[in-house]
């Protein structure tokens, strides 16, 4: 079957204009995916938190707005924040995307107000708390806006017997830049009086040159990527109106059960990537309150699992080409489950061990994400890819909040962060469940979409 994806002026047949489309959309990825990495994950809560604790004089509260926060808990309920923000952004922007068939200029504003926030971290410093938990709120909010406009484009540009392999190697660009930025930022941070910086400085450029990256490789994907004019099935929201975009995600959470199919699948993806997600953030955690390591051999940790996740991305992607989306999925969350149980036995002080913990994470994570996005999009009606991937988003961004909970709660009660990491097992058993259960071939064929041979 020749793969297929639909321009402004009809059906794209010719490869090269296809690769040429896709390899621009896989640089977004590129571009943003140093943010998460090098932003979220290792740099900012502990210098936010840092200029918080600055604030507070000594003491441990700080009050924006004149609301105590705890000066450790305030990265946390900026990130919370700023999913809010997101919640209430991508309604709008999707039902705008799909109304008008422009999402390049939306995907384009999203990704500069994002580049333009973390560009901006440059300026933290002494006790600018209230500007980093300001800036780190837009910065999340459009990367979340900016990656469900990125993510709809996915069965525009590619036929559905590719698309395995295009959302896969999207990945693997995204983490691969994760990786090599967060080396050098490593590398100016650890020898940072070398080079005659302070700590705090060098922590500052390595934020402001996330947002320097993000925005300087967002350039090659909004050059390359086209719009389709494309009337959205189905009645649209009125243009201009202002709760437009609260109908039109009204409508689609409607329509969706015109597609029980897709609807299930959507609600194996929240349970299982809960799970994902909670792994991703409390493994630092539990690597340093329960196994006693090293900051060192956590940021260590941290960059083992990006560069295996490049790997692990396109493997899964091979995979999937001969045993199909679904069945690599299912595989993969077999493997999650061991790698929760064999951290339940990890011995303490033995890095060795947690890195390779750390590369089985990698292997998984950047496949499990990739196929899910790219089995997601064989369920999707023509003309409804911005709103409907803005409730993939939601799933995957905006409701990621039982496990963390689960896991909080279970350290509480029982004191252990061991029972708390084995407790996370549920989401991978239940996610399991669901998806096996999801006929995702019915569910593409009553989308209306081409089904590929294998899914």
């Amino acid at each position: 079957m020749t793969a297929e994806t639909t321009g402004p002026e009809g059906p794209i047949t010719d490869p090269a204009e296809r690769r040429r489309e896709q390899r621009g959309w896989y640089f977004y990825d590129f571009a943003c995916s140093v943010y998460s990495t090098s932003v979220v994950t290792v740099f900012l809560g502990p210098y936010l938190n840092e200029l918080a604790r600055t604030a507070a004089h000594g003491g441990k509260y700080v009050h924006p707005l004149g609301i105590p926060v705890h000066v450790d808990s305030l990265f946390a309920y900026a990130v919370s924040a700023s999913l809010v923000v997101a919640i209430v952004a991508m309604p709008l922007v999707s039902a705008a995307a799909d109304r008008q068939g422009r999402k390049k200029p939306l995907l384009a504003a999203a990704a500069y107000i994002g580049a333009g926030a973390t560009t901006g971290m440059f300026f933290l410093k002494d006790d600018r708390y209230l500007l980093g938990a300001l800036l780190l709120i837009v910065a999340n909010a459009a990367l979340a806006v900016s990656m469900m406009l990125y993510n709809s484009y996915l069965p525009q540009i590619s036929g559905p017997e590719e698309r395995d392999a295009v959302s896969s190697r999207g990945w693997a660009f995204g983490y691969a830049s994760g990786a090599l930025v967060l080396v050098l930022n490593l590398v100016l941070y650890t020898n940072h009086a070398s080079f005659g910086l302070s700590a705090g400085e060098a922590v500052r450029i390595c934020l402001a040159s996330a947002g320097l990256w993000w925005g300087a490789f967002a350039l090659i994907p909004l050059r390359r990527l086209r719009d389709r004019h494309l009337p959205p099935a189905g009645k649209a929201a009125p243009a201009g109106a202002v709760g437009a975009g609260w109908r039109q995600l009204r409508a689609t959470l409607v329509d969706m059960r015109n597609h029980p199919k897709t609807l299930a699948f959507l609600l194996a993806y929240l349970v299982y990537n809960d799970g994902v997600q909670t792994v991703i953030s409390q493994a630092a955690v539990f690597g340093k309150n329960e196994l006693g390591l090293e900051q060192t051999t956590l940021i260590t940790a941290v960059l083992l699992v990006q560069v295996l996740a490049v790997a692990g991305a396109l493997a899964m992607g091979r995979i999937a080409r001969t045993h199909g989306a679904k069945r690599t999925i299912l595989g993969a969350l077999v493997v999650w489950t061991l790698i929760l149980l064999a951290g339940y036995a990890l011995p303490a002080g033995a890095p060795v061990f947690f890195y390779c913990l750390a590369a089985a994470i990698g292997l998984v994570m950047g496949g499990t994400q990739a196929l899910s996005r790219s089995l997601f999009s064989h369920t999707v009606p023509e003309g409804k890819e911005a709103e409907y991937f803005s409730a993939y988003e939601l799933s995957d961004r905006g409701l990621s909040w039982l496990g963390p909970l689960v896991f909080g709660l279970v350290n509480q009660m029982t004191g252990s962060y061991r029972a708390a990491i084995i407790s996370l097992v549920i989401f991978f058993v239940a996610g399991f469940v669901l998806l096996a259960r999801v006929p995702v071939r019915e569910a593409a064929r009553e989308a209306g979409n081409v089904v590929p041979e294998r899914i």
